[in-house]
């Protein structure tokens, strides 16, 4: 079931700019919706009709960190949808971590698909929203036919959990996940005026190198205060939604994130060494402090087709950071709508 409120435009208090596509783009209306899914109601974002691309975002974000790519999908002939994740925005929120493992996650995909009557989609995701677009490809081909990851690589499960790997290479009091899954840390990130523009800044290319966050260096942490409000690359309307939701919601649901990995890990053994076989493209920041741990020199089409054998292509973006949707938005809508073009 699903309830509509009407076309928005670029609504939710976002200038009409925003996410402006380039001169002689068609003004395609946006479409708000509330959704029921399976497990909850979620806030949906579409634009454009065709065959349907679902977007995924990450932690600390929302739909609205898609709004230049979705642009680009629709004007390219497809129905781009994004939605507010399980924890964030307008969607379902429950508070106990145990509630945001993949399984969890992946049904809320598929029943958003449902709740628009969509039967299969092309899956993009960012950050945690990659990790469980990935998941979702794993578990799931039947309704996601093709995926691209941005920032974050797919690793298959293997015998240990990824925050157990990180403690065995001697990362456990270094690595900023662990910072995150500590209880005091909704307190630490309360104050959305600070800790969005502080995020946004310390994880692009913006800073000089060495001031750059790096996920494994507590004294470059994100939430170092920000020379700046906007960084020269965020559109302000885009970085105020984002301070207001964030005031309205806290981060208890982006932080679960962190700690339901384990969850997931121990209820995932079935798809232990699995591969994802649908066609797949990656983009990356060359500046991104994950991906330069994930892989610090420029990994292979034949490494990366270890885990997805049909691996179409990755991008790697110079001068680019974690944002990539954001810091070279043409960029990554070029990627991506050629990728769309060639399945």
């Amino acid at each position: 079931m699903l309830q509509t409120s009407g076309m928005i435009g670029f609504g939710l208090g976002l200038s009409p700019t925003f996410g402006a596509a380039s001169d002689g783009g068609t003004d395609l209306p946006v479409r708000s919706r509330m959704v029921d899914a399976i497990d909850g109601r979620f806030h949906v974002i579409e634009q454009g009709e065709g065959p349907a691309v679902l977007f995924c975002h990450g932690f600390p974000d929302t739909a609205e960190i898609w709004r230049s790519q979705m642009r680009a999908v629709a004007e390219a002939g497809y129905r781009a949808v994004a939605f507010d994740m399980r924890g964030y925005g307008r969607s379902h929120a429950p508070s106990d971590p145990d509630l945001y493992t993949s399984l969890h996650i992946v049904g809320d995909l598929v029943g958003v698909l449902d709740a628009l009557s969509i039967d299969t989609a092309v899956i993009v995701g960012h950050d945690w929203g990659a990790d469980h677009a990935q998941r979702a490809a794993l578990m799931r081909p039947d309704r996601f036919r093709a995926i691209a990851s941005l920032s974050i690589p797919f690793a298959p499960r293997g015998e240990i959990d990824q925050w157990q790997a990180l403690r065995d290479q001697g990362l456990g009091d270094t690595y900023y996940a662990f910072n995150l899954m500590k209880s005091d840390a909704e307190a630490r990130f309360a104050k959305a005026a600070q800790s969005i523009p502080s995020i946004l800044y310390w994880l692009s290319a913006s800073p000089e190198p060495a001031q750059r966050w790096d996920p494994a260096d507590p004294e470059l942490h994100m939430l170092r205060p920000a020379p700046t409000a906007v960084p020269d690359w965020a559109e302000p309307t885009y970085v105020h939604h984002t301070i207001e939701t964030f005031r309205r919601t806290g981060f208890r649901g982006g932080l679960n994130y962190y700690r339901a990995l384990p969850r997931t890990f121990d209820l995932m053994p079935a798809y232990k060494d699995a591969v994802i076989r649908q066609p797949a493209l990656y983009i990356w920041g060359a500046a991104d402090g994950l991906c330069r741990l994930f892989h610090p020199e420029t990994p292979s089409l034949a490494e990366l087709r270890e885990a997805q054998p049909n691996l179409v292509r990755q991008v790697r973006l110079e001068h680019v950071g974690h944002w990539v949707q954001h810091e070279a938005a043409e960029r990554v809508n070029a990627a991506l709508t050629d990728f769309l073009s060639d399945l």
